[in-house]
């Protein structure tokens, strides 16, 4: 119970998802090149370490495919309807990828699918960790009062670095020189850290 209220996830039993970052959003949502910029970093992070990878596209048909800059290669790509991110097949990939416990989770819209996404993962006992600098929506408004409605129902909020380094947890660990590669450059500035909810 008590790493559970910690949040201090380990990279082999962690899986890394990527919510709806597709070209029809590009005009509209806030920051949406940081958000890219800073979940590719996260990708890149996955892929060293060996985490499973979940990646959507929200009604490809009309909202288009995933941009070329998020780096998708191998991995697989779930389109969807419905706002979340946990379809069946989902679930079902995460059984196949070994003892998921932790979802890692990035992308487009906070108040929408990474909400639908994460309140739907801690109902089913899944400890969600949402990167707060590879979040985004349309209104700040609407993405400052979803990250506090996760929080409030377990969620953890952190940023890309953060989450890097508790992932590796020694500067001994085999991959920390790579993960240092990613996180030598600052992750992209953007207003998305301003405006936080606070904690009570």
């Amino acid at each position: 119970m008590a790493a559970k209220q910690l949040g201090k996830l380990v990279a082999k039993n962690s899986c890394l998802f990527l919510c709806d970052m597709q070209d029809k959003f590009r005009p509209t949502i806030q920051y949406f090149p940081q958000v890219v910029s800073v979940s590719a970093r996260m990708l890149q992070a996955a892929r060293l370490l060996d985490m499973p990878v979940v990646v959507t596209e929200q009604y490809p048909k009309g909202l288009g495919h995933v941009v070329p800059e998020l780096g998708v290669k191998e991995e697989k790509i779930f389109p969807k309807t419905c706002f979340t991110m946990l379809l069946p097949e989902v679930e079902e990939y995460m059984k196949k990828s070994g003892d998921v416990k932790s979802i890692v989770l990035c992308g487009i819209e906070t108040q929408a699918c990474i909400l639908q996404t994460a309140l739907d993962l801690i109902e089913k006992d899944y400890e969600v960790h949402v990167i707060a600098d590879a979040c985004s929506s349309r209104s700040m408004v609407d993405r400052m009062f979803a990250l506090e409605r996760m929080r409030e129902a377990g969620a953890f909020l952190t940023t890309s670095e953060s989450m890097m380094l508790l992932l590796c947890r020694d500067a001994t660990h085999p991959k920390f020189r790579d993960i240092q590669k990613i996180i030598w450059e600052p992750a992209p500035d953007s207003g998305l850290l301003t405006g936080m909810p606070q904690g009570q």
